[in-house]
């Protein structure tokens, strides 16, 4: 089996089960975890500090990283406000989201990811045969496919949404918790 396609079978399996995850938390009551929440924001703040440095090079992937972000939280501050919150008995406050803008931010972002890979892989397949035509291939086959302001969009897009998402989830619990002292959640 090509080294190449070995990639593709550890990572497509492990996107699967993540989007699994990530629909499956998009339906239903849940729980209000502040650790997790917490540790979310600062994944995805880092994910966007890093990815933003790396548009110094190219100024068109900074821009739509940025512009991502914008949207995604306009859509955070949305998401808040169609999220109903619901008392339960066991697990304390919790926050049913809406589908909706979940459904929307998934399709977005397989849709994204389907086009890259329908666009890159071609591209390998002939950049790896004519490495092998010619002994003395220097240049970068994906150099012009590798970076894409409209990719950067979407991730900025899934950055700004869960960062004023989560952050918003959190706010509440705490006023939840201001006004119920006796409650407590995870």
């Amino acid at each position: 089996m090509p080294a190449h396609l070995t990639n593709y079978l550890i990572m497509l399996p492990l996107l699967a089960w993540m989007v699994w995850r990530r629909v499956s938390r998009q339906f239903g009551r849940q729980p209000i975890q502040r650790k997790r929440m917490i540790f979310r924001i600062a994944v995805f703040s880092v994910i966007g500090v890093l990815l933003a440095l790396s548009g110094f090079h190219k100024i068109e992937l900074a821009e739509g990283l940025l512009g991502g972000a914008l949207i995604g939280a306009v859509l955070g501050l949305l998401g808040i406000r169609l999220t109903r919150f619901e008392v339960d008995p066991v697990k304390g406050d919790c926050y049913v989201p809406n589908p909706w803008i979940g459904a929307l931010l998934t399709v977005l972002l397989l849709g994204r990811l389907v086009w890259r890979l329908m666009v890159v892989l071609p591209q390998m397949q002939q950049a790896s045969a004519a490495a092998t035509q010619a002994a003395d291939y220097q240049g970068q086959p994906l150099a012009g496919y590798t970076s894409s302001p409209l990719t950067m969009l979407v991730i900025g897009l899934l950055v700004g949404y869960y960062v004023v998402y989560f952050s918003g989830l959190l706010i509440h619990h705490r006023r939840f918790q201001r006004t119920h002292p006796g409650t407590t959640a995870a």
